[in-house]
């Protein structure tokens, strides 16, 4: 039988001290909540009355509830009240000597079988353990904020931890309503070793000026469904916590991908510390607001496009679900588009998912009978290249081989009118080699549309360093023409999305082969504890792992950065034919 917490201590009272405060009173436990002055105290009470006040006015919580949530909290600045405590959990600023210092005196004061807890979401549990007498009952309890909302938590167990307390801190976990996932004592667990990764790859993007902030985030948002940009969650966090955390697990591990950025330091400098300090890598209306406010470096919000060459008629090249969604995206949107199949039974086959497609938005009440009917008139099928004579721009859908690109690029040359947009859709292969099939390569741009096409709002322009500036304001204003956000990029493997999204999931990967922890935890923590719409086992089981290999040797092959070689699993799943659910086995079976 697992053992029972009824009093609960808390040290540390800033938002996220505060959060687990108001988790514990949520259910029905008493708490002690300490910190180090009345000042502090005064703030982490007043974090968890406005929060719950804020759950009274949304209906979420009644006000008698709230008053006896409140009369359950006991709040002081003395230690030695948490003497007879079952649990503390500790939530102080992340730096390790304070830890430590905290835990030595909790040692000394609690009671013998009190199981002491650390919230930190980097440092190394075993050395706070061993600044007590009691290691094997230290455990890490690792919350996300907010705490009241966040369902995770990731339970961090040592080399020395009892296998009693291990046990009662999931049973508790459980008690409290949150999801639990438990690892071992290693720099950022689960969610922020993946997280943070990513997070500093995103600034290095942001640095080197590969991007703009707005184009990352719009980019990660739209492409890939999360519920925040990587620069504006880096603000949430703050600047200062996130380098301190990618410092500790550089240091722990010495994977180049965790060495903070160095704009990091520059920013915590200059006191841009994010939300927290009213300016990050954005501005906000005030110290602790969210609200994104305009400043030198937000673009305008319609650009002002010179020299667009009109497009009328769109010509697009494949029949696979991407060409589809395509034509679908441009007849809708009022264009003429010729599509080009290698087969009748092919072009047959497109009017008919398009048809198909179109009858459904009609049934849902998203498209009005006779868009529909006008849509359908607008798209013309045919057999060959020629057909695509006359069109303003041509956009390429067709398998992501690069010599079979290179040929139809060399005939869309030859057949098209001089001033002719020549797009392609490539996820991962070089605008560039693709332009220079041609004799017109300031005329060949990259438009990477996502799947399915017709849903999916983002769309990444890719000019290549031959590509002619009025054909990237040509294709801009046509992608906004079609109710697609764009962001811009220059031509490098990945483009944005992409780049940020595959070492990830390699570095999933690597955590899986190195027995981490099981997949089903690492997509539990990246969906609790971050919000993803899926984790990065489903994510690669959906995508393909041959897709996802190739993509990932593309990015070594073009930065040969150490970290993004794929993971070794990877290739041996695609070896064995595990490639996803297309084949029904892949990191799971189907």
């Amino acid at each position: 039988m697992a053992r029972e917490f009824q009093q609960i201590g808390v040290v540390g009272l800033g938002t996220m001290g505060a959060g687990i405060v108001e988790v514990m009173a949520r259910n029905g436990l008493s708490v002690t909540a300490i910190d180090k002055d009345d000042a502090a105290v005064t703030r982490g009470r007043g974090h968890v009355e406005g929060s719950t006040a804020r759950a009274v006015d949304r209906g979420k919580l009644s006000a008698e509830d709230q008053t006896a949530l409140l009369e359950r909290v006991s709040w002081g600045t003395e230690v030695s009240a948490l003497a007879e405590c079952d649990l503390v959990i500790e939530a102080v600023p992340e730096q390790l000597e304070l830890k430590r210092a905290v835990f030595t005196e909790l040692d000394t004061i609690c009671k013998p079988d009190t199981v002491l807890a650390s919230n930190t979401s980097s440092l190394s549990i075993t050395e706070i353990a061993v600044a007590t007498g009691r290691p094997g009952k230290v455990v890490g309890l690792h919350f996300f904020n907010p705490a009241p909302v966040m369902k995770l938590v990731e339970v961090v167990r040592t080399v020395v931890t009892e296998q009693d307390v291990i046990d009662d801190a999931e049973s508790f976990v459980q008690q409290l309503g949150k999801t639990d996932v438990t690892i071992g004592d290693r720099a950022g667990f689960i969610a922020n070793a993946l997280l943070f990764g990513y997070l500093n790859h995103a600034v290095s993007l942001y640095e080197s000026k590969y991007a703009t902030r707005e184009d990352i985030d719009a980019a990660m948002k739209l492409g890939c469904g999360l519920p925040m940009g990587p620069l504006a969650l880096l603000d949430l966090i703050g600047i200062d916590t996130a380098y301190e955390i990618l410092d500790t697990m550089y240091r722990q591990g010495r994977d180049r991908l965790h060495a903070p950025q160095p704009i990091f330091k520059q920013m915590m400098t200059a006191g841009l510390l994010g939300r927290k300090s009213g300016r990050g890598f954005y501005s906000y209306a005030d110290s602790e607001s969210p609200e994104v406010v305009a400043d030198d470096l937000t673009p305008p919000a319609k650009l002002d496009l010179e020299g667009v060459r009109p497009v009328s008629q769109v010509g697009v090249v494949g029949s696979g679900t991407m060409a589809t969604g395509i034509i679908e995206v441009f007849a809708k949107a009022g264009y003429d588009v010729t599509f080009v199949a290698r087969s009748q039974a092919k072009v047959d086959g497109v009017l008919a998912s398009v048809t198909k497609s179109l009858d459904k938005a009609v049934a849902r009440g998203k498209l009005a009978e006779d868009k529909r009917d006008s849509a359908l008139d607008k798209i013309t099928g045919a057999q060959t290249l020629d057909a695509l004579g006359d069109v303003d721009l041509v956009v390429e859908a067709i398998a992501e081989d690069l010599s079979v690109k290179q040929t139809t690029f060399g005939a869309l040359d030859e057949i098209c009118k001089p001033g002719a947009v020549l797009a392609t859709t490539t996820s991962s292969l070089p605008v560039v080699a693709i332009a220079a099939s041609t004799s017109r390569p300031a005329d060949v741009i990259g438009m990477h549309f996502f799947n399915p096409a017709a849903i999916m709002r983002l769309v990444e322009v890719v000019d290549t360093v031959a590509t002619a500036p009025d054909v990237v304001a040509t294709v801009l204003e046509v992608t906004a023409n079609i109710g697609k956000h764009a962001v811009r990029c220059a031509d490098r493997a990945g483009f944005i999305v992409n780049a940020l999204l595959f070492p990830y999931l390699n570095d999933a990967v690597r955590m899986l082969e190195a027995h981490y922890a099981t997949a089903d935890d690492i997509d539990s923590a990246m969906k609790v504890g971050c919000g993803y719409p899926m984790g990065p086992f489903e994510l690669l089981d959906v995508v393909g792992n041959d897709v996802s290999l190739a993509i990932e040797r593309e990015l070594y092959q073009e930065f040969r950065e150490p970290g993004f070689a794929p993971a070794p699993l990877l290739e041996q799943l695609v070896t064995a034919g595990r490639l996803g659910r297309k084949t029904g086995k892949g990191f799971r079976d189907y």
